[in-house]
């Protein structure tokens, strides 16, 4: 098989593509590493409410509704029943990341 300039030319835009995902995806990564890696510095209780639940293959998130009225949605593997007040951890990192879960 030979490869002729125009060959070349057509393919670079999905080379450049691909490269770029494949960026985006080792620094999402090492980002998330960094995170995991930095210890806990803070963990403060927080009270809320569940009101929903979605659950997909891998997956469940809870939508939680805290009594300033804001909501997050939290990943738990446990079961929480929807309209249940539920104890939530508030968790900051050394490195600045805040993250929310349910308290064991």
């Amino acid at each position: 098989m030979s490869w002729t300039y125009a060959d070349i030319k057509r393919n670079v835009p999905g080379v450049i593509l691909i490269a770029a995902l494949f960026a985006v995806i080792i620094s999402s990564a090492l980002l998330r590493w960094r995170n995991d890696a930095s210890p806990i510095r803070l963990v403060e209780p927080i009270g809320a409410t569940v009101k929903s639940v979605h659950s997909d293959h891998d997956r469940t998130l809870y939508l939680v509704a805290f009594e300033t009225g804001s909501s997050i949605l939290v990943d738990d593997d446990r079961p929480h029943l929807i309209g249940a007040s539920a104890k939530l951890e508030r968790v900051t990192r050394d490195n600045g990341v805040v993250f929310y879960r349910f308290s064991e």
